[in-house]
């Protein structure tokens, strides 16, 4: 399958309901998306976002693997580290609490909080996004946490925390030296 064939089925699909579809696996295809966010087809990088934004919009994870998913097929892809990177924040109010937004880079937005919550993934920082999918922290990013962190309080384990929500999300353990 080429790309601009999958990009021609996927246009009608945007923002689609991937984990309820199961078409038929359809082989791999030559996409990467590279663990600094670069998304490559046959090695060479794709330049347009909006494409690159349409194929994230049908990412879907099963069987500890990554798919391009359409109704009618499902093709392999490689992923580096995640799909998608925590490129930015701000700190906005939502019902009069402090909540800390955070936005990919494919231009979604999500906010810090029980139903997209900030996890330890093989000891670096990630957040739940969509459909369990997980955005990396991208490292700028994380020293600016680090700036507004604070210590562990009573029950909790040894590390850095951050607040966004009402809810306290470990930003990194303790280190010991």
């Amino acid at each position: 399958m080429d790309l601009s064939a999958l990009a021609k089925q996927l246009e009608h699909h945007k923002g689609a309901p991937v984990d309820q579809w199961d078409p038929p696996f359809c082989g791999d295809i030559a996409l990467c998306i590279r663990a600094s966010g670069r998304w490559e087809y046959q090695n060479s990088p794709i330049g347009r976002k909006a494409l690159v934004k349409l194929f994230a919009s049908v990412i879907k994870y099963e069987d500890d693997r990554y798919y391009l998913v359409t109704p009618v097929e499902k093709v392999g892809i490689e992923v580096e580290d995640l799909p998608f990177l925590v490129v930015g924040w701000e700190l906005v109010t939502h019902e009069g609490q402090p909540v800390i937004q955070v936005t990919t880079n494919v231009d979604e937005t999500y906010m810090l909080s029980a139903a997209h919550p900030l996890i330890v993934d093989r000891g670096l920082p990630a957040v739940i996004v969509r459909n369990g999918l997980l955005a990396r922290v991208h490292r700028n990013v994380y020293y600016q946490w680090a700036d507004i962190a604070t210590s562990a309080k009573a029950g909790e384990a040894d590390g850095y925390y951050i607040e966004s929500a009402g809810e306290r999300f470990l930003l990194a353990a303790e280190s010991v030296g």
